[in-house]
């Protein structure tokens, strides 16, 4: 059994996006007015290992305060994520392994500086991704870098460290292979991190995927999946890109237990 206090969560910053028009989400400006999403950066610390979850905005935009990648698109990284990792004295080298919720360019901005990690990786993501590099919102040289790594394919969910702690829950079609995470913390309780399952509450609340999801009807399975995990371990969810969650997070240095 695990010392009650040995799970431990670390969120960083790993910069925002702000979006014109949210209309893609398949949420009207008129039906909320978030128009800023949270870039986080996650990592897990368990007795058996150091798990790096999500991978934030690409490192290079780091320091250059506002950057417009495309009209109507705004982004912004003022601390990169391996100084973060230093502010909890955790070197990239340290991390045993990594994943991610889905090969995104917001979630694998600094996956290249983590080729000795063990990539933790669905099969499908892994032919998308790797393979085919056929999703239109792929960007390859963000991890191709991986492409040589130590990886281990997953088929469906996948019990990390083997004592049901820390769990990848398999929820495609956002992308191919897109997956949450659940984690067991003992004060904090049970927890989900989200991947891009929605990205704003109102997604939630509507029930609604985003037009360039890959799939549609596989990504309402996946919502119908993760809402009845997340009642079955009476889990808390954590959308991951909710500004205003991140807002009332405590950030790294600090973490969850």
């Amino acid at each position: 059994a695990m010392a009650s206090d040995s799970l431990e969560l670390t969120v960083f910053d790993c910069g925002s996006l702000t979006f014109a028009d949210i209309s893609a989400f398949s949420v009207t400006n008129d039906e909320t007015p978030v128009r800023e999403l949270f870039v986080p950066c996650y990592l897990i610390r368990h007795p058996d290992g150091l798990l790096l979850w999500d991978a934030g905005l690409p490192i290079n935009i780091v320091g250059q305060g506002d950057v417009s990648p495309q009209e109507g698109l705004t982004m912004r990284y003022d601390q990169s994520i391996t100084d973060q990792l230093g502010s909890v004295d955790v070197d990239v080298s340290d991390i045993d392994l990594v994943a991610f919720s889905h090969m995104h360019w917001d979630h694998v901005g600094a996956a290249n500086l983590f080729s000795e990690s063990t990539l933790l990786i669905q099969q499908t993501v892994y032919q998308a991704a790797f393979v085919d590099q056929g999703n239109p919102i792929f960007q390859p040289d963000l991890y191709m870098g991986l492409a040589d790594s130590n990886m281990q394919i997953l088929e469906g969910d996948h019990d990390v460290f083997d004592d049901g702690t820390v769990q990848i829950i398999s929820a495609p079609g956002h992308t191919p292979g897109h997956q949450v995470l659940l984690l067991k913390l003992e004060e904090t309780g049970p927890l989900v991190l989200s991947g891009d399952l929605y990205h704003f509450r109102k997604s939630r609340d509507l029930r609604r995927v985003p037009t360039f999801n890959t799939n549609a009807e596989d990504s309402l399975a996946s919502i119908d999946k993760v809402e009845a995990l997340l009642e079955r371990e009476n889990a808390t969810l954590w959308i991951e890109h909710d500004k205003a969650l991140a807002d009332t997070l405590r950030k790294a240095p600090a973490s969850y237990r």
